[in-house]
């Protein structure tokens, strides 16, 4: 693998100057990088990109195609001993098949989203900033990763997460309750919470969404029992992310666990991670993560012993039936 990196290098710029070419090279390294482990399969991604590994590694291979032009020597080799260390760890036993949940369920009613204001935001000189495609074609540079600038363009998300509520509410027999106390639904820290919901269907076996709207402001989105969903899931200027592109992301994980697209497994493996896997309930993409808890023992316990019922993926929500009403206990934080 060092070899090929090394000769990937010093021949980059015809290379990623040639579309058919880069493919080509894109398609050799992921295959290199496959064969370093018997479990090591390929994914194509959502937006397009390709991803190669394993439940304990991926790899997005078209971005590290796209990097190694302005990688140094030290990049590279971590890439490298990463890379090994991966190869020479001890293989998941027994290996188990994808996690592939369907989304079989159909609301009666489309979700939309309210339109969001999009107002200009300027940068220090003056200049309008096109955020979603600031850096075009080239790489954003490097102190942008540590910055956040217009973090309020991400305001939109708030109105996009109470409107998702109010259609699932309205759309699914389910119950809902605004007691403060679901933030700890959330794992990860969050900002200030100023307000949240969590929605229980009245399925067992249908997974439960918890929204946390925070000052930062963003969601946290609890899908389960184990999984959480930040929007955006990175406000620093090198993202480039949108309220658009995030209230997409949003809303392709809400209306697909609503439509039985999700699924979750705990203890996967000797290292017992967690493994999630969200399919659109329109079929136009799909997601998936695994990775350590750290949640509390008797918190893990629970969630194994509950998903042990879903093997292969949470319920579609039931649909909210004539008569049928949610049942909302406590008002929300102000």
């Amino acid at each position: 693998m060092s070899g090929l990196l090394a000769f990937l290098r010093t021949t980059i710029g015809d290379i990623t100057g040639d579309p058919r070419l880069s493919g080509a090279a894109t398609i050799f390294v992921g295959n290199v990088i496959a064969a370093m482990r018997p479990e090591a399969h390929w994914r194509v991604m959502a937006d397009g990109s390709r991803e190669v590994g394993s439940r304990g590694m991926t790899i997005t291979v078209d971005r590290l195609i796209e990097g190694l032009g302005e990688a140094d020597d030290g990049m590279v080799a971590g890439l490298l001993t990463h890379l090994e260390e991966w190869a020479g760890d001890e293989p998941e036993s027994p290996i188990l098949p994808a996690l592939r949940p369907v989304p079989s369920g159909r609301a009666t009613e489309l979700f939309v989203r309210p339109d969001l204001v999009s107002p200009v935001y300027r940068g220090v000189g003056g200049n309008a900033i096109n955020y979603g495609n600031r850096w075009g074609s080239d790489s954003p540079p490097e102190d942008s990763y540590s910055v956040e600038t217009h973090s309020e363009r991400f305001e939109g998300l708030h109105e996009v997460a109470r409107a998702l509520i109010e259609y699932l509410e309205s759309t699914y027999d389910v119950d809902v309750s605004r007691e403060p106390a679901h933030a700890a639904d959330v794992s990860m820290n969050a900002d200030e919470v100023i307000d949240l919901a969590r929605l229980t269907p009245r399925d067992p076996l249908a997974a439960p969404l918890t929204f946390v709207l925070t000052s930062s402001p963003g969601v946290v989105v609890h899908a389960g029992v184990l999984h959480d969903f930040p929007f955006p899931i990175c406000g620093c200027d090198a993202c480039d992310e949108t309220a658009e592109s995030e209230a997409s992301r949003m809303e392709e994980l809400v209306l697909g666990v609503a439509a039985g697209g999700y699924g979750e497994r705990y203890p996967v493996g000797r290292k017992k991670w967690a493994e999630y896997a969200l399919f659109a309930a329109d079929g136009s993409g799909s997601r998936s993560g695994a990775g350590p808890r750290g949640a509390a023992p008797a918190q893990l316990a629970a969630a194994e012993e509950r998903l042990q019922a879903v093997p292969d993926g949470w319920r579609p929500w039931p649909l909210r039936g004539s008569g049928t009403s949610t049942r909302v206990s406590a008002p929300g934080p102000a």
